[in-house]
């Protein structure tokens, strides 16, 4: 018979079936309206069709067709092949997928065997609370001594009850079981598998920082044996190395690791610091790799992406479902260096009716930069920071001089948390414009009274 859907070509404009021993109804749509464009000569059997191809009527009772007992049982042995076959295809794949839910966090990460359950549990005193450091959004972190590990170590004991805990754990170990720069936190092994009540059970061991985390720092209260006549305190050049140390993190993770890691969760908790004061980023429960954002851009993932982070860190654009990027990071940053310098929290009470912390930055640079500083950032130098005369000139210049810096630093916080995430300063531009302002004020003071920092 003549195909059917040779009626919906719309542009065919002369169609030859002569002499083909075609037989049946001819179409009546498309092509075959025009009996000049349908040549049919030759083919006794055809019927209906326009007038104009002079064909007897067609009779409308076709003839049925049966199948051979035969070619039955030819159609159901091949049916047959095809359910066995889906079925086997099912259970594979149920199968593959279980393993891979088991192994993905388990076999690769016990490439570390130097580590069991009972291990973590003495190393931590059966987890008791006097070792307790910190507790986190998955988890809470101890600090215990592992006999393959001569110093103290951070162990992270994820709350598995808690939903995304276990993509965070896995998140987390495949941020950094590939990667290490100084400003990083470094992971020494992981564990996952049972308890000894045989429930499932993940932790991530990290070398320990004694100083504790910048947000304790940046906001000092009274802790246990601390006087209050000498809480803690951040100099200048300390919190500027600290900026530095964070930048050249981000730096690291945004364009020089082999597949890009956006954090995604950049705040001062998560940096922390060492004995000599040196910062490193943690806690990636919520990092992304950039490859597998590009690759997988679906609705469901632009829509849970709002989530991602700690408000007041993070971008405006991720609370309108946004995919997370670099960008994201720098805005985070930005804000990060807002508060290391003004001391104010993004989501300080006094932010209200639309004010937050980079407006109220923006409105009072530069022009009133001493009120709006850290009550708590102080001014006087120490030791080797900063070569001082007994000069009354000097020591202008030496506040103009701390003046003009501070601005600076404002500044490139507030270039890195534009709205627009295009806009945003690259966080490598804004690591070398640190490193310059750094530079500048460890120099001598200028006894030019007219003295201007020199920062591109």
């Amino acid at each position: 018979m003549i195909p059917k859907f040779l009626e919906s070509f719309d542009f065919l404009k002369l169609l030859n079936l002569s002499y083909n021993h075609f037989e049946g109804e001819i179409p009546t749509n498309g092509v075959f309206k025009n009996a000049s464009a349908t040549l049919i000569k030759g083919n006794g059997k055809l019927c209906g069709g326009i007038p104009k191809f002079q064909l007897p009527n067609c009779n409308n009772k076709k003839s049925k067709k049966t199948l051979t007992p035969m070619l039955k049982l030819i159609i159901f042995i091949l049916f047959g092949l095809l359910g066995v076959s889906l079925i086997l295809l099912s259970l594979f794949l149920c199968s593959l997928r279980k393993k891979r839910k088991e192994n993905t966090s388990s076999n690769s990460i016990n490439l570390f065997l130097d580590v069991s359950y009972q291990s973590l549990l003495n190393a931590t005193d059966g987890f008791s609370p006097t070792n307790l450091v910190g507790v986190g959004s998955f988890g809470s972190v101890y600090k215990g001594i592992l006999n393959q590990y001569r110093h103290t170590v951070a162990i992270k004991v994820l709350n598995l009850a808690r939903r995304g805990a276990s993509k965070s754990f896995k998140a987390e170990f495949e941020s950094l079981r590939n990667i290490e720069h100084q400003n990083l936190v470094k992971l020494l092994t992981a564990y996952s598998g049972i308890d000894d009540q045989g429930q499932d059970f993940k932790a991530l061991v990290y070398e320990f920082f004694g100083n504790g985390n910048l947000d304790e720092w940046i906001h000092p209260t009274p802790i246990t044996n601390e006087s209050f006549e000498n809480p803690r305190k951040l100099s200048l050049i300390q919190r500027l190395n600290i900026a530095i140390d964070v930048a050249s993190a981000l730096d690291y993770l945004h364009h020089h690791c082999q597949t890009p890691i956006v954090h995604c969760d950049l705040k001062p908790s998560n940096v922390l610091l060492d004995d000599k004061m040196i910062g490193h980023v943690s806690d990636f429960g919520l990092a992304k790799f950039l490859h597998a954002i590009i690759q997988d851009s679906s609705a469901n993932q632009s829509s849970s992406i709002g989530v991602r982070g700690t408000i007041g860190y993070t971008p405006p654009e991720y609370g309108m479902g946004n995919e997370v990027s670099i960008y994201g990071d720098v805005y985070s940053y930005g804000i990060l260096l807002l508060e290391m310098f003004t001391g104010k929290r993004p989501t300080n009470s006094m932010f209200l009716n639309g004010l937050n912390l980079r407006d109220f930055v923006k409105a009072n640079l530069p022009e009133r930069i001493i009120d709006i500083i850290d009550p708590n950032l102080p001014w006087e130098r120490q030791e080797g920071e900063i070569r001082m005369n007994d000069t009354h000139n000097e020591d202008q210049n030496e506040s103009l001089k701390i003046q003009e810096c501070l601005i600076l630093i404002l500044e490139i916080g507030l270039a890195c948390s534009t709205e627009v995430p295009r806009e945003r300063m690259d966080i490598t531009d804004a690591l070398v414009e640190l490193h310059l302002i750094r530079q500048n004020l460890l120099e001598p003071v200028s006894t030019d009274k007219d003295f201007k920092l020199q920062v591109h």
